[in-house]
């Protein structure tokens, strides 16, 4: 099967779909993949365009070089973009606008039909952390690492990265990270439950890739019910979690997918998903 290349409209943000896996390359090296005018707009509808793909069952977020995401482009936030006459947005305005960005990338990829891996090569800082803790799942090359970054320019924090960090680790250790931004070597965030895998760094594109293919070749419809419910685990109370999962499994025991995995059992063989 060849590998499809999928025009994202810029050359800042890379992805092609090869055996059910949708890799997402954030690329940008020479800023350390930093979020763009041009890369997050695109990020944010590649993912739009891969909840629909049937020939997609894992998507995988990497940046090129030796960074996943260093966050915002800090040479960026000077300002002066704008024309010395023209209307300043409100803070109203602002945070509007900031409200959209951030439900258009986090909390899509948060709730994404997909299951979806950070694949962290180096780097996760600010923003780009908050995408990185967005995913399932984070497997992370041995020199990786991350920071909150946000208190060495000043800011407080955005992208749900405070709210996610809080849900992984607690209110305690997140406060710590983000009020002191230190950085948090590999195998620490793995010991904290932020990465799931820690691999040798030459071996990180192998192995996210066969971990998203593993995952890919599963049943799709029963995947995304159980992302689902995990997610509600989060917020919801157990009397409401067990009714989405007896929902779920009713709906799960009609497919043709669950079918089909039991005349595979009962045959012992591999079972092959079609998602219907």
């Amino acid at each position: 099967m060849s590998v499809e290349q999928i025009d994202t409209g810029t050359d800042e943000l890379l992805c092609n779909v090869d055996e059910r896996v949708a890799t997402i390359t954030l690329n940008r090296p020479e800023k350390r993949n930093a979020l763009s005018d041009n890369l997050t707009p695109a990020l944010r509808q590649t993912l739009l365009d891969l909840e629909t793909r049937n020939d997609v069952g894992c998507i995988v977020i990497t940046g090129s070089g030796t960074a996943f995401c260093a966050g915002g482009d800090i040479g960026g936030m000077a300002g002066g973009k704008l024309p010395a006459d023209a209307p300043r947005p409100t803070a109203e305005e602002r945070t509007r606008t900031l409200i959209q960005k951030q439900e258009t990338l986090t909390l899509r990829l948060a709730d994404h039909a997909k299951p979806t891996i950070a694949a962290l090569p180096g780097v996760a800082a600010g923003a780009g952390l908050s995408i990185a803790l967005a995913c399932d799942i984070r497997i992370a090359a041995a020199s990786a690492f991350i920071t909150t970054a946000f208190r060495n320019i000043g800011f407080s924090g955005d992208y749900g990265g405070s709210w996610l960090l809080t849900q992984l680790i607690g209110p305690s250790r997140t406060k710590d990270l983000y009020y002191t931004a230190r950085r948090v070597q590999a195998d620490e965030a793995l010991q904290l439950g932020l990465f799931n895998h820690v691999v040798a760094d030459a071996e990180l594109p192998s192995a996210a890739f066969e971990l998203a293919k593993q995952i890919a070749s599963g049943p799709p419809i029963a995947l995304g019910y159980m992302k689902e419910n995990i997610n509600r685990a989060v917020t919801g109370d157990l009397r409401s979690c067990l009714a989405l999962e007896a929902d779920r499994m009713t709906r799960c025991a009609a497919t043709k997918d669950h079918k089909e995995a039991v005349t595979a059992f009962l045959e012992k063989r591999q079972p092959v998903f079609s998602g219907r």
